[in-house]
Order: structure tokens, then C-alpha cells, then sequence
């Protein structure tokens, strides 16, 4: 018969399951430290020696990375799911601005609308707070303080999806962002009336959300990421009107 007895797991086994888990569900997320070997043994109920052993294979995995001095990190390169040369080449290119904003209209979009079905009051209550720190941000008028909250935004309704594919891929994408592969984001806050208007659409979106609206969620995604996309092709069209410009500038002073 092709049966073979149960075993009871090893310890070192469901520690690193649990570990696997939360890395998944995005909840230790990539550079994020690990507590001391004590502080996380004493916190699992664990032994300190299963614990190495689960570290150990979690590290051969490529899921951690242990630093000298510093501690157990989760590796960063779970967020490098485009290469160098095609992160080069992404850089280079407009069309893959614009195409990147597609795509995220696209796949945000129906974040926002699984959002609105399925997140739990407390993601709500998370995406509600994010807004919050939003709306003090804009008052500072700090555009890196504002663009990196916008990326916390966006990802926690990923996150409020439960979908664990869309958000380690959109967690990669907006790793990019965040580096300004794709485009500087504080070309988004260079007016006032953009910056307001930045807002409103953000507050749309939570509003949508914080009643469940899934239609409404999912065409207030679409409208703002519309808006990023004319605001970045005006900007574009600025700049080369201007080089322009400054050629027929330099002929007449010449």
C-alpha cells in the first residue's frame, strides 16, 4: 500500500512555516529585521537550537540574509524581480513610464475593487490611517515625505486584496518607483492645484473604500492614475518645449 505512518513535525519545520507565512502575506516585508535569537525563540515558545535550524534553512533559501553585527534581515531581493540591464533600459524609455502607469491602472484597479470586497475592518482601518498621515504630509508641502506615503497608500490596499501574487508583484514595481526608475515623483507635487488635487483624488479613493464601494473604489484608482499619466505627459511636453526654446534662444544671442 502506498500509505506511509504520519509523523508529528519537527519544531524547527513549523517555525519555518510560520516564518514563510508572514514573509507571503507581506507582513515581514523586504530589509525588515528579525527579533534576537532570544527575544524570537521566547516569543514562538521555541527552543534556541530549532530556531537556528529553521533560520538556518530559511537563509539557504535566499529568504533571509544574516549581516554581521546586525542581526537577520529578510532579503531585499525579494523586491528585484526585473534585472539590471532591463531596469536600465526602463529608465531610458518613456514608453515604459507610460506603459508602467498602464499597468498599474490596470492591476491597481482591481486591488482597489477586491479591497472594497474583501479587507477586513482592520485594513481598512490601516489604509484610513495612512490617508491621515497623507493629509498632514500635504500641509508640510515635503515632496519625499508625501511621495513615499503615496507608495504606503497603494500598497496597503494591495495588501487589503489578500491577493499574494498582485502584491509581491506590485511590491517589486513599486520598489522601482521608489528609486525613481520610472519617473522623480516630485514632479507630481510642483503646484499647488496638483498637490490639492492629489489629495482629493487620494481621499476619493479611501472614501470609496471605507464604504465598501467596489465600483466606486476601483474607478477612483483609475481616475487618479489617469491623472499621474496626463500630469508626467504635460511635464514631458514642458521640457522639450523648452530645450526647444533654448536653441532659438541661443541662435538669436548668438
Amino acid at each position: 500500500m502506498p500509505f506511509q505512518p504520519i509523523q508529528s513535525d519537527r519544531v524547527s519545520d513549523a517555525v519555518t512555516r510560520q516564518i514563510e507565512q508572514l514573509i507571503l502575506r507581506g507582513i515581514l516585508r523586504p530589509g525588515d529585521r528579525l527579533p534576537s535569537e532570544r527575544d524570537l525563540a521566547e516569543r514562538l515558545g521555541v527552543s534556541r537550537p530549532s530556531l537556528r535550524e529553521a533560520i538556518a534553512d530559511l537563509q539557504e533559501r535566499g529568504l533571509l540574509l544574516s549581516k554581521a553585527g546586525s542581526g537577520i534581515f529578510v532579503t531585499d531581493l525579494l523586491t528585484s524581480a526585473f534585472s539590471d540591464p532591463l531596469i536600465a533600459l526602463f529608465s531610458r524609455h518613456d514608453e515604459a513610464v507610460f506603459d508602467y502607469l498602464s499597468l498599474r491602472r490596470d492591476m491597481e484597479g482591481l486591488a482597489a475593487e477586491r479591497a472594497a470586497q474583501h479587507a477586513t475592518d482592520t485594513d481598512l482601518q490601516v489604509i484610513d490611517t495612512i490617508f491621515a498621515k497623507m493629509e498632514a504630509a500635504s500641509q508640510k508641502r515635503n515632496p519625499e515625505e508625501e511621495a513615499y506615503i503615496d507608495a504606503d497608500f497603494h500598497l496597503a490596499i494591495v495588501e487589503a486584496s489578500h491577493n499574494v501574487m498582485m502584491l509581491h508583484m506590485m511590491r517589486a514595481l513599486y520598489g522601482l518607483l521608489r528609486e525613481g526608475v520610472f519617473y522623480n515623483r516630485s514632479v507630481m507635487f510642483k503646484q499647488r492645484t496638483t498637490r490639492d488635487a492629489l489629495l482629493d483624488q487620494h481621499r476619493a479613493i479611501n472614501v470609496a473604500l471605507q464604504a465598501r464601494d467596489a465600483m466606486g473604489a476601483r474607478a477612483a484608482v483609475e481616475a487618479h492614475l489617469t491623472f499621474v499619466e496626463e500630469a508626467l505627459f504635460a511635464d514631458r511636453t514642458a521640457e522639450a518645449q523648452t530645450e526647444v526654446a533654448k536653441l532659438r534662444l541661443a541662435r538669436e544671442q548668438g
